[in-house]
């Protein structure tokens, strides 16, 4: 980890070029930024990177058709009882589902109901991520995919296929880089352990420092006495 700072403004990457200037950085020699959709981040990036190109990360995109998911079923639950207990298995791949999930599943695909062509929408989308050949095989597809969620019938959906056309060119660019953000999603993971052991902290910028020694990789802190053997000093 280079750089942490509170808030999810534009101004953030004004915070975080400037400390990298600072440290012999060029941000203008920044050529791809992984991120999520956020209007306030794009800002920053095409204010404060100039050059680079930003790439959306597919994680976040599966989240927005995983929510989506989520808002049709949660609509549609009211009239239809069955679909009570369902929300784990429509979120699992079909690799992890038990017995009961199973059974309910192929109950649920054998319907009309509109949580079921939701649930085809969102493993269509999560598929083209998983086995798209190239840039060009994942625009073809992802345009595809925009037209079906457009004429699903569906409201969530048809946000979603608008905010995924709108986005298209960053998404497409995680298939030409390879780019993600699963690496700091694992770091996140480190981060959000700290917070649980600590139970929280008073204020970020205690947090942050404990991010930086448990992410940071630094090489010029002295060595914890506590973790030396001890040593017997002659008398």
């Amino acid at each position: 980890m280079l750089f942490a700072t509170s808030g999810r403004k534009a101004a953030t990457f004004a915070a975080f070029t400037e400390d990298f200037s600072a440290h012999g950085g060029d941000p203008e020699a920044i050529e791809t930024v992984g991120m999520d959709m956020s209007t306030a981040y794009q800002a920053g990036a095409r204010k404060h990177c100039p050059n680079a190109t930003l790439c959306f990360d597919p994680f976040h995109v599966i989240a927005l058709a995983n929510e989506a998911l989520q808002q049709v079923r949660r609509a549609e639950v009211k009239e239809v009882p069955d679909l009570k207990g369902s929300r784990w298995a429509l979120l699992k791949d079909a690799k992890g589902w038990t017995m009961n999930q199973i059974t309910l599943m192929h109950h649920l695909q054998r319907t009309t109901l509109k949580t079921a062509r939701a649930w085809r929408l969102k493993e269509a989308l999560r598929d083209i991520f998983a086995t798209a050949a190239d840039a060009v095989d994942a625009q073809i597809r992802l345009t595809a995919w925009i037209s079906w969620a457009r004429r699903s019938r569906l409201p969530a959906f048809k946000r979603l296929g608008a905010t995924i056309r709108d986005h298209l060119e960053g998404i497409v660019e995680h298939f030409r880089t390879g780019l993600s953000n699963g690496f700091v999603e694992a770091m996140n993971g480190l981060i959000q352990a700290v917070k649980a052991r600590a139970r929280g902290y008073a204020t970020d910028h205690r947090l942050i420092t404990m991010c930086y020694l448990i992410c940071g990789k630094l090489k010029h802190l002295p060595t914890n006495p506590w973790m030396n053997p001890c040593v017997q000093t002659a008398k």
